[in-house]
């Protein structure tokens, strides 16, 4: 089971390396559990990189339903991220409720189908970040409640505004449809033009991020403080939007990124102020 974890933890620290670095302030024994979650989000987030036709994208994820639903033991056990997930399930005494609900929220990626409303986007964030914050906090010994919800929102939005481009090049929009107006159409992003309408709408997607954020940060002092290293991510929010905001960004050719170091920096403090606003 340790090379499982081991699998995880090396997984994450490739794919999702804001997670792996907030993990590092969660208790050592809590980390690999943490591992394996999030190793399990890259696998399920991911299925749409490594398909061409929907189909083979859904045999996978009916794969995972069925290895949490207790219906492929030997398959399961196998897999390093999934033998990892099910102990961590039974030593946290996780439900696989969220975990089942995040691959059917997932199940969209699979297809070309248009974001309508901006209230559909706020479900799908809820059920894929959502569900992740939700159950780290859980394995950190605590219980985010509302604010694993509130947490989704920005951070979520900036890790699809960070992926427009390869969207696009997919011919998959994750604005809402309500944002475009008579200015710009899909097919324009779809070809890949800076438009100065495209711009606008991607500067309110930013705004409303920052709004959501700053409700995040103000119910801080609704949580446990053992749920901190579960909710620290949100943190680097700021640090994306501002390299989406200066004058020579690019939606479409720009790499969103912010040096480790100042991910790094920003986490650490975070962790201190998140701790102290946090309930005990």
């Amino acid at each position: 089971m340790n090379d499982a974890y081991r699998h995880c933890e090396a997984l994450v620290r490739a794919a999702d390396k804001d997670r792996f670095l907030a993990a590092l302030f969660a208790p050592a024994d809590r980390r690999g559990a943490l591992y394996a979650l999030y190793a399990f989000n890259v696998e399920i987030a991911r299925v749409r990189d490594a398909i061409r036709e929907p189909m083979a994208g859904e045999i996978r994820l009916q794969w995972w339903r069925d290895v949490l639903n207790g219906e492929r033991a030997g398959e399961g056990a196998a897999n390093p991220v999934a033998a990892a997930l099910l102990d961590t399930i039974a030593r946290f005494a996780l439900p696989t409720g969220p975990l089942l609900g995040l691959i059917d929220a997932h199940a969209f990626d699979l297809y070309d189908d248009p974001i309508a409303t901006f209230d559909v986007l706020v479900g799908y964030l809820r059920q894929t970040s959502g569900t992740v914050f939700d159950l780290a906090a859980s394995i950190c010994g605590g219980s985010a409640g509302p604010e694993s919800e509130r947490a989704a929102v920005p951070y979520g939005i900036v890790a699809l505004l960070r992926a427009f481009a390869r969207h696009a090049s997919r011919r998959q929009l994750f604005v809402p449809v309500m944002f475009l107006d008579g200015g710009t159409t899909p097919e324009q992003i779809f070809a890949g033009r800076s438009l100065p309408a495209i711009a606008d709408v991607l500067r309110l997607m930013r705004a409303i991020a920052r709004r959501h954020f700053e409700v995040f940060e103000a119910e801080l002092a609704h949580v446990p403080a053992v749920a901190m290293p579960a909710l620290l991510p949100v943190a680097l929010v700021p640090g994306y939007l501002a390299a989406m905001e200066r004058k020579d960004y690019d939606p479409f050719t720009s790499v969103v990124e912010v040096p480790q170091w100042r991910r790094q920096w920003t986490l650490w403090r975070a962790a201190r102020r998140y701790g102290r606003v946090m309930r005990g």
